[in-house]
């Protein structure tokens, strides 16, 4: 069996899964920006992976452009961010992001990474915002996306990467 990951990851956590990945099943591994797309076809497994952002997961527009090559292939999705998994939340990506043609991919879930300090400006400035706004409301109503937000200071990265989550993945990767 032949596979490939490819990854689009902003802050690293993407990339760090997509090495695990492809350490544990021996696929070659490649970013969005790397990727042939014209030899995707030579693969028998396509795994597709990126972070979360503003609800986005960030590897659909590469498999909505592409998909038309992966006809026939194995194709698995993996996302991660900082929250914690929730079913609901995965569920409610999933039904947003995974629409039409894109229907039924199997997704998997895998913690991310915080880091404020090595965000864009753009996206530090968003999350001084959303963090604001959360720390008005009483902690026992915050959503989990609201505790992973406030769980890591400004000034301290959080990582919750762990090879575990990679373990249903890659099962089904080489099954």
């Amino acid at each position: 069996m032949k596979g490939i990951v490819v990854y689009k990851s902003k802050y690293g956590a993407s990339k760090k899964y997509a090495e695990w990945i492809s350490e544990a099943t021996g696929f070659s591994c490649v970013s969005v920006k790397e990727a042939d797309t014209n030899k995707l076809a030579e693969y028998d497994t396509i795994i597709v992976g990126g972070g979360v952002y503003a609800s986005g997961m960030a590897c659909v527009p590469f498999l909505r452009k592409n998909i038309d090559r992966l006809k026939g292939k194995k194709i698995i999705v993996y996302t991660c961010a900082a929250s914690p998994y929730d079913k609901k939340f995965a569920d409610a990506l999933i039904d947003m992001n995974l629409k039409d043609e894109l229907k039924g991919i199997p997704v998997f879930y895998c913690r991310g990474a915080f880091d404020m300090k090595n965000m864009s400006f753009a996206d530090r400035t968003l999350c001084k915002m959303l963090r604001k706004a959360v720390a008005k409301k009483d902690p026992k109503d915050w959503e989990l996306w609201e505790s992973a937000l406030m769980e890591c200071k400004e000034d301290e990265s959080c990582d919750w990467t762990d090879k575990k989550y990679i373990e249903p993945i890659v099962k089904a990767a080489l099954e």
